[in-house]
C-alpha cells in the first residue's frame, strides 16, 4: 500500500510518498480503507519536531480519518466490511491516517454520517470532540443553560455554537 512517510523533522517537504506493508487488524480493530485524512495544528507540530508524539522519524502521521471498513479482527462488533466509517484514532500514538489502510481500533470509529462525504467526515473528528468535550463532558451543558463561545468562527468555535445551539434546545446529538 501506499502511505505519507515522513523519515525527517521539517516542513511539509519531508512528507513522501512511499510503499509499506499493508496492516492487519489485530484483535478489537478494523482495517478501513482511508478515503480521506483529516490535517489538525499538532499534524505540523509533530512533522516539524516540536511535539514529540511519535518518537524520532521515520513514521506516518494523521489521526483524523474517513473511509470504509474492509476486513474485522476478532471479537469487533457492531461493524461490517463496507460500513463507512470516521474518527480519531489512536491519538497521541500512532494512527498513520496519511496511508491507503489503517488498523484502527474499533471502539474508536462511528458511523459516517450519511449527509457528509469523507472529506468533511474526516475535518471533523478533532474539533468536534474538542467542542464537545468542552461543552459537554466538561461543562456539563444542559438543556436551558446558556454558554458564551469566544472564536465562534473558528475550527473549533463554529462547532461548539452548533453543539451548544442544540444542547440548548434539547436535541439528542449521541446514542447514550
Amino acid at each position: 500500500m501506499r502511505a505519507i512517510v515522513q523519515n525527517s523533522f521539517g516542513g511539509p517537504d519531508v512528507l513522501v510518498i512511499a510503499d509499506r506493508p499493508a496492516p492487519s487488524p489485530e484483535a478489537g480493530e478494523v482495517l478501513v480503507r482511508i478515503e480521506a485524512a483529516g490535517i489538525n495544528p499538532v499534524d505540523g507540530a509533530v512533522r516539524g519536531g516540536h511535539y514529540p508524539l511519535l518518537g524520532e522519524p521515520p513514521f506516518v502521521l494523521g489521526w483524523d480519518v474517513s473511509g470504509v471498513v474492509e476486513a474485522l479482527g476478532s471479537g469487533v462488533s457492531g461493524l461490517k466490511v463496507g460500513d463507512a466509517v470516521f474518527g480519531m484514532t489512536r491519538f497521541p500514538k500512532q494512527a498513520a491516517a496519511y496511508a491507503e489502510l489503517a488498523a484502527v481500533p474499533a471502539d474508536e470509529l462511528a458511523p459516517k454520517p450519511e449527509g457528509m462525504d469523507h472529506a468533511q467526515a474526516a475535518a471533523l473528528p478533532l474539533a468536534g470532540l474538542t467542542a464537545w468535550q468542552g461543552l459537554v463532558r466538561h461543562g456539563r451543558l444542559e438543556p436551558g443553560k446558556r454558554v458564551l463561545i469566544h472564536a465562534g468562527a473558528g475550527g473549533v468555535g463554529h462547532l461548539a455554537v452548533q453543539i451548544a445551539k442544540a444542547r440548548r434546545r434539547g436535541d439528542r446529538l449521541h446514542k447514550g
